[in-house]
């Protein structure tokens, strides 16, 4: 099966961690955080990875190397160039994604003991044409999905800012757990170019095509994106 692990980003939030190195090489309990996400979408049958770097990628490419990709299929999605997003990013992917596998994508900053399988079960089940793992936290910025956990809109509580994708059904807000099921089906109604995020792609798919939620109840969640995350994820696993 095959998945793609966000290792592009710069860091910026996980400053001075990152400032000699790429935030997936970040450690945590011993292991970087793209070991932990390897680690993770293996353990779950994804053996076939495409992983994107940008902000010091040649250390990526080094530490794959080093540990023989720790026994996997991984290509390298080359973006240091320039830095395309996670809609961009999969986008430049699509090579590699392309085929009638729903492909899993996994944000290398979390850490999470969601069932990977279960997750895979139910994005079948409904048949959207992208599944996003969402937990009822709090955030500024929430995704408003219907009573069938169908996306309908995003809305931020702090600027009142608000978009709606359709109209009707209960509106229920979770947060994005930064992974995600998509259908390679989605390759083709990709109109933008260049940088851009998933989640403005998805509240424009979401008018016409399932956009689903899947209420991820995990006992384990965190985002690993500031030091002070990284200090707890820390206690925590140590």
């Amino acid at each position: 099966m095959k998945a793609m692990i966000f290792a592009a980003g710069l860091g910026t939030r996980l400053y001075p961690y990152t400032a000699d190195r790429p935030k997936a090489l970040v450690e945590v309990a011993g292991k970087t955080l793209l070991q932990w996400a390897i680690e993770k979408v293996s353990s779950a049958g994804y053996n076939d990875l495409v992983i994107n770097i940008h902000h010091f990628g040649d250390q990526i490419i080094r530490f794959l190397k080093v540990n023989q990709n720790f026994g996997l299929n991984i290509t390298i999605s080359d973006e240091r160039d320039q830095l395309l997003d996670t809609g961009g990013g999969i986008l430049k992917a699509a090579p590699w994604l392309k085929g009638d596998q729903t492909f899993l994508v996994y944000n290398v900053d979390v850490l999470s003991n969601l069932d990977l399988n279960l997750f895979l079960q139910y994005h079948h089940k409904r048949g959207g044409l992208a599944t996003l793992a969402v937990r009822d936290r709090k955030t500024a910025r929430y995704l408003v999905f219907d009573e069938l956990m169908q996306l309908t809109g995003w809305r931020n509580i702090k600027t009142g800012e608000e978009i709606k994708s359709r109209t009707g059904g209960e509106s229920n807000l979770f947060a994005f757990s930064g992974i995600q099921l998509i259908d390679p089906e989605i390759f083709k109604l990709i109109t933008e170019t260049g940088s851009f995020s998933l989640i403005p792609l998805y509240l424009r798919l979401a008018k016409e095509y399932p956009i689903i939620g899947y209420p991820d109840q995990s006992t384990l969640w965190m985002d690993l994106g500031k030091p002070d995350q990284i200090v707890e994820a820390e206690k925590f696993l140590g």
